[in-house]
């Protein structure tokens, strides 16, 4: 078995930027495990523009953005092992990983950083009638072959679901000479960011039906054509909504599903809303010296933020990894508080903090549906400590609120805090 410092769980945006961080916190003994052959994960297949402008101040594409955080690992000279699947992680912080080229292998790990990214949701969690034809894809299969392998998946389309994902393989697909009859959106609202909507739908005259999903797959061996319908409140079909669309190719875009079976071996307590882990304010979950960041932690609109999430990261494990080295002790998990999230809050991270706190502290949440005017409140031990007025909120884009250092001074314990939306 040998040692490192910091073990990193996958080379796409997140396990990159954490590598980075780490390193110039003063980690000294870093590897990334990768599964795949190449470093920058999803990023890859990702050839539009719009990425970047947070990080770089400039619009990049998906395989430049990587390439960014590539070139600053290899120039730090961090270790990384592609085609590697790591196939267990203890409590303690032994990871198992496995390669053509190494055989298995056993790493002991000062910290561990979860970077494995999410997966898309099958049609078999659907439960849509009909056989099993060929033409049923995922935005994001879809994607990796037209971007990657050169195929072009049909050319009669629908969609199913606003995520971001969908809606830019509307525009893709329109791109390369196939015709997107209609996307299709269960909620009310859209799933995605509104410049996505813009850009990738409106700019292009693809109708999108809100409150409908497909009640019906048609043909057996290759998709004929779906049957949409209009749901009510409770997500249930409207009988008599009923319309019939002919396409050969339906795309899924139905949600993403954070990869944690590995956390899940590690006893790594997750949160039921997200299925991501348990983070404190230096995203470190439950099980001491494991940290988790980017898709892993909770599904991201934009690569920037995973970049910004994994660079806290990083440099916490880098620390943690010291900690261990000096032997000196780590605060135990009763000196935590619970952020409650009420009032339109779906969830947020971190979704626990330090008791005490004497630093500023960022909160990213997410809302469970569409605000016009409002207002974000903080709620330390049962007493309003700030407010923030904003335009609009909704569920596609993730929403942030600042508590300065002062807030916290006035508190010398945190017992409660709550966070929650209020309507102007």
């Amino acid at each position: 078995m040998v040692r490192y410092e910091i073990v990193i769980i996958g080379g796409g945006p997140a396990g990159l930027a954490a590598a980075v961080a780490a390193k110039a916190a003063g980690a000294k003994k870093i590897v990334i495990l990768e599964r795949d052959e190449r470093l920058g994960g999803i990023l890859n297949q990702c050839i539009h523009n719009g990425f970047g402008l947070h990080t770089f101040k400039e619009e990049l594409t998906g395989p430049e953005y990587a390439a960014r955080f590539i070139e600053q690992v290899q120039a730090l000279d961090i270790e990384y092992r592609l085609n590697t699947m790591v196939m267990d992680i203890t409590k303690e912080r032994v990871v198992t990983a496995m390669s053509s080229e190494r055989g298995i292998c056993q790493i002991q790990a000062d910290a561990v950083v979860l970077a494995m990214g999410c997966r898309e949701r099958p049609r078999g969690a659907l439960n849509i009638p009909g056989y099993r034809p060929a033409g049923i894809y995922t935005a994001g299969t879809a994607q990796r072959l037209v971007n990657m392998e050169g195929y072009l998946p049909g050319r009669e389309v629908v969609i199913l679901g606003s995520g971001d994902i969908g809606l830019i393989m509307a525009r893709r697909m329109t791109l390369e000479g196939a015709h997107v009859n209609v996307v299709a959106e269960l909620m009310p609202y859209s799933g995605g960011l509104k410049r996505n909507i813009v850009q990738c739908l409106d700019d292009y005259g693809i109708p999108l039906k809100l409150s409908h999903t497909v009640v019906k797959i048609h043909g057996k061996k290759r998709v004929e054509g779906v049957t949409l319908a209009q749901v009510d409140a409770q997500a249930r079909p409207i009988p008599g909504t009923e319309e019939f669309y002919a396409c050969d190719t339906l795309l899924l875009s139905v949600g993403l599903l954070p990869e944690n079976e590995l956390s899940r071996q590690a006893q790594v307590s997750l949160n039921s809303v997200t299925n991501g882990p348990l983070v404190d304010e230096n995203l470190e979950t439950d099980v001491e010296g494991i940290f988790a960041c980017g898709n892993v932690l909770h599904v991201h609109d934009l690569v920037d933020f995973v970049s910004e999430e994994a660079t806290r990261a990083g440099k916490a494990a880098a620390e943690c990894a010291q900690r261990a080295v000096q032997k000196t002790e780590h605060s135990v998990t009763e000196t935590f508080v619970r952020i409650q999230s009420e009032g339109g809050v779906r969830y947020t991270v971190p979704s626990q903090i330090h008791r005490k706190q004497e630093k500023g502290l960022n909160i990213r949440f997410r809302v469970n549906k569409v605000f016009g005017a409002c207002k974000v409140q903080v709620y330390l031990n049962g007493e309003l400590a700030l407010e923030k007025k904003k335009k609009s909120a909704a569920p596609g884009e993730m929403e942030q609120i600042l508590i300065p250092e002062n807030v916290f001074e006035k508190v010398a314990e945190i017992k409660e805090i709550r966070l929650q939306m209020e309507e102007l």
